[in-house]
């Protein structure tokens, strides 16, 4: 297991910086709440610099964000009560893409992602409201939606607390972490975005919550834990590892029992007892060789980051023009 003396951190002044994406150019991104809400690039040298809306643009709580070819970004909206997609450019301005579907505003929204091809991968953890309502066993009310030049459409439901998810290497199938269900799930994927019937790849004990999901250069799912503050790579065998952890016994028990109760609420994600990550969610390879790990988090003003023991699998932007995003 890796030590948590290897840890090293990024940037500085960060809010909520939940997601990280790493690009070839050494660039980190990240959603950033300061102000209106945007987001953060650090560079290697681990300078930030803010890219935040306007006083004329719309307020933005950027959970999942994502980049396009150009530097626009898109960002999956967490409201209070109300989320979508939107695309924050270069310049500054903000754009709605996605607010309503089938007739009906889009609930506090989780995640994007690349599908690799023209379109992307949506989430939305639950409709309850307030959100925290979704944090139960029997919550099973999230959703996948698939977003394309030809629209937009719920394409997996019934979900327990749908969180990351990505397109396995392979281009077969579509993972997805169900924080609430405690599983990581997965869909055959058709052309077009069609999926086939869910499949759990495997399921999780005792203070593991699922939220991050990446891939590595031999198949391996990379998960990370809020609460627990753990890192666990899924082999392609389904057989778990912890990477790395930095949890209180007593508080991960804490929060288990309130789960396991039914009664797990905002102050159990809020209130972590740990030494030095703060709820970490998410996780990115980078780096010149994708050997970096780098975790986003619900609490810390700072993205962390160890050597991972094996390469990344890059993502659809990895190699992708940053256009006006660079100065």
């Amino acid at each position: 297991m890796q030590s948590l003396d290897q840890l090293q951190f990024l940037g500085a002044g960060l809010s909520r910086p939940e997601c990280a994406l790493a690009h070839r150019s050494g660039l980190l991104i990240v959603p950033d709440w300061t102000d209106r809400g945007g987001v953060s690039l650090i560079t290697p040298d681990g300078s930030t610099r803010r890219l935040l809306a306007g006083e004329e643009q719309p307020e933005i709580r950027p959970n999942g964000i994502a980049l396009e070819a150009g530097g626009s970004i898109l960002l999956a909206h967490l409201g209070d009560e109300e989320g979508g997609l939107f695309r924050l450019r270069p310049d500054g301005r903000v754009e709605a893409v996605l607010t309503e579907l089938d007739g009906a505003a889009l609930p506090p929204s989780n995640f994007i992602v690349s599908d690799g091809a023209d379109g992307w991968w949506l989430t939305v953890s639950t409709r309850l409201q307030p959100r925290s309502l979704g944090y139960r066993k029997s919550a099973d009310d999230g959703f996948i939606v698939h977003v394309s030049p030809l629209g937009a459409r719920i394409v997996a439901d019934g979900l327990g607390y749908t969180n990351e998810c990505a397109t396995h290497p392979s281009g077969d199938w579509l993972y997805v972490n169900e924080t609430f269900g405690r599983r990581l799930s997965r869909f055959p994927l058709s052309p077009g975005g069609r999926l086939g019937a869910r499949e759990t790849v495997t399921e999780f004990g005792e203070g593991v919550f699922p939220d991050g999901l990446a891939f590595d250069a031999e198949g391996g799912a990379w998960i990370t834990s809020i609460v627990s503050n753990r890192v666990l790579r899924v082999a392609p065998d389904g057989s778990q590892t912890v990477v790395l952890e930095d949890a209180d016994p007593q508080h991960v028990a804490n929060v288990e029992a309130a789960y396991q109760a039914d009664e797990m609420d905002r102050p159990h994600l809020t209130k972590i007892t740990s030494k030095r990550l703060r709820n970490i969610s998410n996780l990115a390879f980078g780096g010149p060789d994708l050997r970096t790990a780098y975790l986003g988090c619900l609490l810390g003003d700072q993205v962390a980051s160890f050597p991972a023991p094996v390469a990344g699998h890059p993502l659809p932007h990895w190699d992708v023009d940053l256009g006006g995003l660079v100065r």
